[in-house]
């Protein structure tokens, strides 16, 4: 009995085909078990009395497919848990009333776990509800067959989608708002420039009954910017996370808009290069943070140990709590990410697996219920712990997703493969001005 509960040792070599399913089992439990089973909502983290998160419950529905085709659950059961999410999500109480779930469409960042309306007086996210209509319509295209239940994933996915007024959330403007709170009105900021609103938009665009007009996606892209850092030339954005979330589902290889056609480039070239900047920084290491190398990297929106100053080896260094850090202007605090080297993995396999093998040597969990965690900080230590420096407490589901489908369309496109089936997307992607490629 003693061996059967015993730890997983550390991983004492480089990690195979094996290891990352396993870490994309263990990651993928987290969709299934913190989810309340009476209405599907998924909790943002593993931190009691969590709230649920839009874009988590987004997430973890694009990942039934990989539960199906991985056999963790079979297809009749999983196209139920679709059911229940999207019937749950598309009753929810839409209106300017300050404790509804959303409005005009879209959702507010975070719900109650129980009744699914407001918590925190939080904003209704653009950005969040787009990764929950994307999930809705990954569930949408996967479940093609003629069950009642099928049937009805593909009709409540739709009526999700289709009733966000996208113009409404421009706010009189070309580009997208952030967000909206009754109290205030709409955020005072705009997705502009190079980031994960690149799926916003042509979620926006593909909408069949509110479709934003090509001139947002043209005042989206006026404000990229294009830089050579480290001898490689690329469409800027600091956190790696912004260089993913898109690409998630849709597989931009040889498929290009106006910009990259005039760079000569694509955005899954992009990421790439993205991602050799990320190690490049790392061993450079410009702030001397304990730690960094070139299989010690990852800086992108996360957990930290907090808004704290300390003095450490003789200077004084600022540490964040949850905040988009990038590479290579910053903000860095020494805190890194393994979740989202491993989402790097289609873009980067050959640096990204050197590294998850160093992360899997660290006690950062690997083999644990969850995988890795979230982030940790070798430069903030932590007297009487095990490892002696910050570790993250917690899991957040919007790690959690990423890790799930990047490792699986590294292995099989499977997401990427649904998605050119997904009408919304499709359309969107070419009212942009994508052409060439598969599209």
């Amino acid at each position: 009995m003693s061996r059967m509960l015993s730890i997983a040792p550390k991983l004492q070599r480089m990690p195979t085909e094996q290891d990352l399913g396993r870490l994309q089992f263990t990651t993928i439990l987290y969709c299934l078990q913190c989810t309340n089973p009476d209405n599907g909502l998924v909790r943002d983290k593993t931190a009691p009395d969590a709230p649920a998160s839009i874009a988590a419950i987004g997430m973890a529905l694009a990942t039934l497919p990989v539960v199906v085709e991985r056999g963790v659950l079979i297809r009749k059961f999983a196209a139920k848990l679709a059911r229940r999410k999207l019937a749950f999500l598309l009753a929810c109480p839409q209106g300017p009333e300050p404790d509804a779930s959303g409005y005009k469409g879209f959702f507010y960042h975070f719900l109650d776990i129980e009744t699914g309306r407001r918590v925190w007086q939080c904003e209704l996210s653009t950005i969040d509800s787009a990764f929950l209509f994307a999930g809705a319509l990954t569930a949408a295209a996967y479940f093609d067959g003629d069950s009642p239940d099928e049937v009805e994933v593909r009709w409540l996915a739709n009526t999700l989608y289709e009733r966000a007024d996208w113009n409404w959330a421009c706010d009189h403007g070309l580009t997208l708002t952030h967000g909206w709170r009754p109290e205030s009105g709409f955020i005072p900021y705009r997705w502009r420039g190079y980031d994960e609103g690149l799926l916003l938009y042509i979620l926006g665009l593909g909408s069949p009954t509110h479709p934003l007009p090509p001139e947002a996606y043209s005042a989206y892209t006026e404000s990229y910017e294009w830089r050579n850092i480290y001898g490689r030339e690329l469409l800027y954005s600091g956190p790696l996370f912004t260089h993913q979330l898109s690409h998630m589902w849709i597989d931009f290889r040889g498929i290009r808009d106006e910009f990259m056609r005039h760079h000569d480039s694509d955005y899954f070239q992009n990421s790439r290069h993205a991602t050799y900047v990320q190690r490049e920084y790392a061993i450079r290491n410009p702030l001397n943070f304990a730690g960094y190398g070139e299989h010690c990297w990852g800086f992108t929106a996360s957990d930290g140990p907090g808004w704290v100053k300390r003095n450490v080896d003789g200077g004084e260094r600022e540490f964040y709590d949850y905040i988009a850090r990038g590479a290579p202007f910053g903000p860095d605090d020494g805190t890194v990410s393994p979740w989202v080297v491993v989402a790097s993995l289609p873009f980067a396999p050959e640096i990204v697996i050197p590294t998850v093998w160093n992360f899997a040597r660290m006690p950062l969990g690997m083999t644990r219920l969850y995988g890795f965690k979230p982030s940790f900080n070798r430069t903030f230590t932590v007297e009487d712990s095990d490892p002696g420096w910050w570790v993250s407490p917690y899991h957040f589901g919007v790690d959690q997703g990423p890790v799930v489908l990047m490792i699986e369309n590294y292995r099989t496109g499977l997401l990427w493969n649904i998605m050119r089936h997904c009408q919304p997307i499709v359309a969107g992607l070419r009212r942009a001005g994508f052409s060439g490629g598969w599209l």
